[in-house]
């Protein structure tokens, strides 16, 4: 300290002024940054939430308004989710549930004279309650067949759907039929279609795991109730043993 006093009274009036201004000006600039900079910003984010929750509130309160109409489209949507469970998929699994999903789609083929060249089972896809099953199927048939298989599919005792549909065409080699006038018709063609149907299962709730939950903690129970027990009480169970 006493240099810096011997330091400062070297300094001549001018030069002492010059030092004491730029330490306020050095002031006013760390006030600004970190006390008036935030202040100003705190002020700006409590204006802005002062125009905002008046509006919240009032968007807050037309929901409280229409609590009636929201619960009636929630049961509404509730029965409407019932009517379809007996539409779904009735298999505990899902690999059960595809190869159901797979004879299906194989007898309505076979029925309407399409040929399934092959089939392949999708990864299962979770929709909240509910799980998506897809299969991809190729079938080889002319237009009439595909078009009963199609319609067979959506016509289904139970919910299908078909999620994609690619079809290639190529001509039938021989004789093109004749019409009743004598005209020769287009040539038939044989259609190669890929198919990705789903059907739809509710998930099981985790009833083995409750189980599995109970079973534990029976066992806990009884291990505890053997360690409250006496030491003569588990001395004259041991000695009838």
């Amino acid at each position: 300290m006493n240099r810096i006093g011997r330091i400062w009274r070297r300094f001549s009036k001018r030069e002492k002024g010059l030092v004491i201004a730029t330490l306020a000006v050095f002031v006013v600039l760390l006030g600004r940054m970190f006390v008036l900079g935030p202040f100003l910003e705190r002020r700006e984010w409590v204006k802005s939430q002062l125009e905002i929750q008046p509006q919240r509130l009032e968007k807050n309160l037309r929901y409280i308004d229409r609590k009636n109409d929201i619960m009636a489209g929630l049961e509404k949507t509730r029965a409407e989710l019932k009517s379809l469970e007996p539409l779904l998929l009735t298999s505990d699994t899902a690999s059960v549930s595809a190869s159901d999903l797979q004879q299906t789609v194989q007898g309505l083929a076979s029925r309407g004279g399409a040929q399934v060249v092959s089939t392949r089972v999708l990864n299962p896809e979770a929709l909240g309650p509910f799980t998506r099953i897809p299969i991809q199927l190729e079938i080889s048939g002319v237009i009439e067949q595909v078009t009963g298989l199609i319609q067979g599919i959506e016509s289904a005792p139970k919910l299908l759907v078909i999620n994609e549909i690619n079809v290639r065409s190529f001509a039938i080699v021989g004789a093109a039929p004749r019409r009743p006038d004598g005209t020769q018709s287009l040539p038939p063609q044989n259609l190669r279609v890929s198919l990705t149907v789903s059907g739809f299962v509710r998930n099981q709730p985790a009833a083995t795991s409750s189980k599995e939950a109970a079973k534990d903690e029976a066992s806990s129970g009884g291990a505890k109730a053997e360690r409250e027990k006496s030491p003569a009480e588990r001395r004259s169970r041991s000695e009838n043993n």
